[in-house]
């Protein structure tokens, strides 16, 4: 298999609006390059888009435990959580990800939308 091929196969599915097809090619790459965080990310952001929530977040978890400096992975980690319904889990890297890039403003906003709803 041609990793790198299978890859830019995978980011046009995505892009094109497939985010379960992108996941299907997404997934034997992350079994053979675990350690590949551009690969676990997209998986991760084809899961949350097509409504995998709980795939999503293992995926997340995985990036953020590797990588705690990944603003990203944890403000979708976060978003991830608000979705499953799990606000007061999502709080904590909704923060991270806000102080670590602070000028970002969707993360600003999310932030503000799960501190209200969570009461602080």
């Amino acid at each position: 298999m041609d990793l790198l091929a299978e890859y830019r196969r995978a980011t046009l599915f995505f892009e094109a609006g497939d985010p379960t097809g992108a996941a299907r090619l997404l997934e034997p790459i992350v079994e053979v390059e675990p350690g590949n965080a551009a690969v676990r990310q997209l998986l991760a952001r084809a899961y949350f888009q097509s409504a995998q929530l709980n795939r999503a977040e293992e995926q997340l978890r995985e990036l953020v435990d590797r990588d705690p400096s990944d603003h990203y992975a944890h403000h979708v980690l976060g978003r991830t959580l608000e979705r499953l319904n799990r606000p007061a889990d999502a709080l904590r890297h909704l923060r991270i990800a806000a102080a670590m890039h602070h000028e970002n403003d969707d993360y600003q906003a999310a932030l503000r939308r799960v501190e209200t709803r969570v009461g602080r």
